[in-house]
């Protein structure tokens, strides 16, 4: 298995209420699309609904970008050098010494 680090709770917690409200939408948005071509009364409040759930879904999805971008900027990256930036600093020791 490869070794991703996992996201920050803030992070994966928006990430999750991006991808419910995102299903939410989508089964709004076949409700719609189905009771339309059945021409149902209840077409136009899904369309309404649809529409309205796209607006919160593209919210729930800016969340996720702003909520690790602020995580980000707050704890920092933890980043390891390369292994050639690794040789560069053992060699440049050996030198001075």
């Amino acid at each position: 298995m490869y070794d991703k680090p996992r996201l920050p709770d803030p992070v994966r917690g928006a990430a999750v209420r991006a991808v419910i409200v995102s299903a939410l939408v989508l089964v709004l948005v076949l409700i719609a699309v189905l009771c339309s071509i059945a021409g149902v009364w209840l077409a136009f409040p899904a369309v309404l609904s649809a529409v309205a759930g796209t607006v919160v879904a593209t919210w729930t999805v800016l969340d996720v970008w702003v909520t690790r971008q602020v995580w980000i900027q707050r704890h920092g990256v933890r980043s390891e050098p390369s292994s050639v930036a690794r040789e560069r600093v053992l060699r440049r020791h050996r030198q001075e010494d």
